[in-house]
């Protein structure tokens, strides 16, 4: 499942469970949807993300790339090894800022923003 919202400064994309094949057909409205919201931030929640495989992860470059061309950002925070080995095997992870500090709810952290790598 993926969710999206926002905040006056940024747009908040939540993903749970696979991000893959399986959920292909929400990524084009998905992007779309952050698009339209004009925000210059774009976070991507992956606390809860059980798989991501190249076609989840061209979904996350397609969010990348639509944020740069408005001269935004988008922060991967909550993403394990495996979701950064993905991306970096695709080549895209310098596309992204990756939010190091952050601490899932299931974590023991105190600042989910403490320090972003990028």
């Amino acid at each position: 499942m993926i969710e999206l919202s926002a905040t006056p400064t940024s747009a908040v994309v939540v993903v749970s469970g696979d991000l893959d094949l399986s959920t292909r057909d929400e990524f084009p409205g998905l992007v779309a949807r952050v698009s339209g919201l004009r925000r210059q931030l774009v976070v991507v929640d992956l606390c809860r993300t059980t798989f991501l495989d190249s076609t989840g992860a061209a979904f996350l470059i397609s969010l990348a790339d639509s944020s740069r061309r408005r001269g935004g950002l988008t922060v991967l925070r909550g993403g394990d090894d495996r979701v950064l080995f993905v991306l970096e095997v695709c080549g895209a992870l310098d596309m992204f800022r990756v939010d190091e500090a952050h601490r899932c709810a299931d974590d023991d952290a105190t600042s989910p923003w403490a320090r972003v790598r990028g």
